[in-house]
């Protein structure tokens, strides 16, 4: 009996392990790829912001989306993120200010302001666009080690996602933590995952 426990808690451990470096591989395959195309709105999801100045990260990422808009991939843009403790202003607002500085107008971008995590974010902006009668096909605009799991995201909130990184590097650590969270959010479902984050 104590034999046959072994072999089956060996088999789980090692159905486990194949799951983990599958995803991990899926993770890192998708931080290379820029599967940007022509859609009904720019995503970006949000990051840190100082005071209504972006963060290195989200400048970063605020303007690969405004890249993608002159290019013409989409007529509009959606900037997302809430507050943090102490902050002044929403991640949204920031980016909404900044790429009214770049030349983006004011009729091109929608504002989220509520989001903390991803999902709540994305979830956020498919409701946005649905409630101004815009396609659900979106171009996401984050970091390349996050590109797996917002695609998986925003398939479970209804949109029709392609992920267009930027150009930030993504370290081992970040990928491992992408692949523990797409690992889980498989599992449970991510919109129970942001529950527990």
């Amino acid at each position: 009996m104590l034999r046959w426990l072994f072999r089956i808690a060996l088999a789980v451990v090692g159905v486990l392990v194949v799951y983990v470096g599958v995803t991990f591989v899926q993770v890192w395959l998708a931080s290379r790829n820029d599967d940007a195309q022509k859609a009904s709105a720019i995503v970006v999801m949000g990051a840190a912001q100082w005071n209504g100045v972006p963060s290195p990260v989200l400048k970063g990422r605020l303007d690969h989306a405004a890249d993608l808009y002159r290019q013409g991939m989409a007529p509009l843009i959606v900037v997302t993120g809430g507050k943090q403790a102490g902050d002044r202003t929403t991640q949204g607002m920031s980016g909404y200010q900044y790429l009214r500085e770049q030349g983006v107008p004011e009729e091109a971008i929608k504002v989220e302001v509520a989001g903390t995590n991803s999902f709540e974010e994305l979830s956020a902006s498919a409701l946005i666009l649905e409630q101004a009668g815009v396609g659900s096909d979106v171009v996401i605009v984050t970091d390349p080690y996050h590109a797996l799991r917002v695609a998986e995201i925003a398939e479970e909130v209804g949109m029709h996602p392609h992920v267009s990184p930027t150009n930030a590097s993504s370290g081992p650590r970040q990928l491992a933590r992408e692949t523990v969270a797409v690992s889980l959010g498989r599992i449970m479902g991510y919109r129970r995952l942001a529950g527990f984050t």
